[in-house]
């Protein structure tokens, strides 16, 4: 691993800190200051960056089969653990099995596998990956945005009351709103004003250090005690068990090879991403093990990266 990758952790381990210290110290209020900077990154920061990546996609020259090679895994992997905790856990806790199924399986694309990505690859890689980040909170989001809305709605045996509240829910989502509207400025092939665009970059830049510090926030308030052997399993999933499935697919079914393979392999292959813990903060599902699924699997994505893409140069 790359010096330039390392001392991105180092910083990134850095913020996480201040933030838990700040929570330690009450700096912010005896109350759980986690969820308030939870609210403002999920109703202003996070909509500002969706909006202005849905509004810039080129659209017209997606490469869609290294797209599918990635996506079409990581949905049938996010599926399989969405069905299987929704079974074990639909009537207690009816929004587990979708942030549990977004924990798994979304990573960390912007803080550490950018730099990564800028360090190993060349500009033609480089720009397959940030293609892939573009469309990334787009399909997972959306997806398991629609699932938990739908469980939280009482969607087993609803009415159609329920339902129309449920779609209405999924559309005025303000991860699914943003995104929609955004993709509907693309398709009109107007540019944002350049003042409007800048009002979105600076909200949008605002993401990374506040959910890092959410995470220092929420780790003082949680703890990993409790949550650590979900969480455990969470990391493993989305270090092991997701760059797993996507490799063969993208070799075997998409015929992707050399730089493309790695890639998808890296996507796959990055550590728990931030948005998990804004999506269970949402639902106020889960947030203790989000957050230590976001620690452990950044620490330990030092050792697993390297030997993923040790095993595809080799193979």
């Amino acid at each position: 691993m790359s010096w330039l990758v390392l001392q991105k952790l180092l910083a990134m381990f850095a913020i996480v800190a201040i933030g838990w210290g700040v929570g330690r110290r009450r700096w912010l209020g005896d109350g759980n200051t986690a969820h308030v900077l939870g609210n403002a990154a999920f109703l202003i920061f996070v909509p500002a960056l969706l909006f202005r990546t849905a509004a810039r996609l080129p659209l017209a020259t997606l490469p869609w089969r290294t797209l599918a090679a990635f996506f079409v895994p990581a949905l049938a992997l996010a599926l399989l653990v969405y069905l299987w905790l929704r079974r074990r856990h639909a009537r207690q806790q009816p929004a587990r099995a979708a942030v549990r199924a977004l924990t798994a399986v979304y990573g960390n694309a912007v803080q550490v596998g950018l730099p990564m990505a800028a360090a190993l690859f060349d500009e033609s890689g480089l720009g397959l990956y940030l293609t892939l980040v573009g469309l990334h909170g787009l399909v997972l989001l959306s997806v398991l945005t629609a699932l938990v809305e739908r469980d939280v709605a009482g969607a087993p045996g609803a009415h159609g009351g329920v339902w129309r509240s449920m779609a209405r829910s999924i559309v005025t989502h303000p991860v699914v709103l943003p995104l929609l509207a955004g993709l509907a400025f693309n398709a009109t092939g107007l540019q944002v004003p350049e003042l409007i665009d800048q009002l979105l970059q600076v909200l949008g830049s605002a993401v990374v250090p506040v959910c890092l510090l959410l995470i220092g926030l929420s780790l003082q308030h949680y703890g990993v005690s409790g949550p650590l052997r979900e969480s455990i399993a969470l990391s493993a999933v989305k270090l092991i068990a997701l760059p797993a499935c996507v490799w063969p697919v993208a070799q075997g079914l998409f015929g992707l090879s050399g730089q493309p393979l790695a890639v998808v392999v890296l996507m796959a292959a990055l550590p728990v991403g931030s948005n998990a813990l804004l999506f269970a903060q949402r639902y106020r599902t889960d947030e203790a093990a989000a957050t230590a699924a976001i620690v452990i699997s950044t620490v330990a994505f030092a050792f697993t990266a390297p030997l993923w893409l040790a095993l595809v140069a080799v193979f």
